[in-house]
This record gives C-alpha cells, structure tokens and sequence, in this order.
C-alpha cells in the first residue's frame, strides 16, 4: 500500500479555505486513506505545528482544534509517527533544509523508502528533489 508522509501546510490546506486548488488536490489523499486505500503518516512534530498554526493564525478555538485532532486521528488510514531520529534531522537541517520541521518531515521520509512527501511549500520541495527525495506532485 503506497505511503504519503504528510506536511502541515498539506493538513491545513484540506481543513481550511485558504487555497482551493492545494485543497482540491489534497482531499482524494484523504479519502483515499478513508478507505484504506493508502496510508498518511503524519509525524507528531508536524501535529504540534499544525494545533500551533490553528490557535495562533487562524485563531480558532483550542476545543474546536482538540476536536479536529481526535477526529484525525481516529481516521482510518493515519499513522501517527513518533521516533525521531536525530542524528538524520540534523545532516540535513540547517544546510540541506533551512526549517527544522521540513527537515523533521524529510527524515521521516527517508526512513520509509518508497514513500512519498505531501507538501505545497516550494523551497521544501525543492530541497526534497536535491536529495532524491519522492514529492506528491501538487
């Protein structure tokens, strides 16, 4: 079953209006997921930063994000992923990857061989292909 290690900015995008097409491209991951069509790992760095941008940016209330985040998890089709390996993280932050949390999500990409990286953020894809990393292509 094919994997898709997912960034903040992809989890954002699917629960918020703020870019219609990054959306549209992101919702049949998640439904696909739903139906245990594959797999969307989402490192626990990358939950932290998402409740983090839901409260401070877009100000929504911590009840409404704790409840998102039980219902994301409870979804079928989500691995949480815990480990973090350091010692990769930092060959790759800050020379390779200028944000700790992309770097975060890099590592964890290059643990799960064959997976692929589901991001919007250009600078991060960018470095992903330096690396031969596999990037959704959004």
């Amino acid at each position: 079953m094919k994997k898709y290690i997912i960034d903040t900015n992809a989890i954002i995008s699917f629960v918020t209006d703020r870019n219609q097409s990054q959306q549209e491209t992101v919702a049949p991951l998640f439904s696909a997921a739903s139906r245990l069509e594959c797999t969307l790992i989402c490192h626990q760095f990358v939950l932290t930063e998402f409740i983090f941008i839901m409260e401070k940016v877009y100000e929504m209330p911590k009840e409404k994000i704790n409840a998102m985040v039980r219902d994301f998890i409870a979804m079928p089709g989500i691995e949480l992923r815990h480990e973090t390996d350091f010692k990769s993280v930092l060959s790759l932050w800050p020379e390779r990857i200028a944000d700790f949390g992309d770097a975060v999500v890099a590592s964890t990409g290059m643990a799960l061989k064959g997976s692929a990286i589901v991001t919007f953020d250009g600078k991060f894809k960018s470095a992903l292909k330096a690396l031969s990393q596999t990037v959704y292509q959004t």
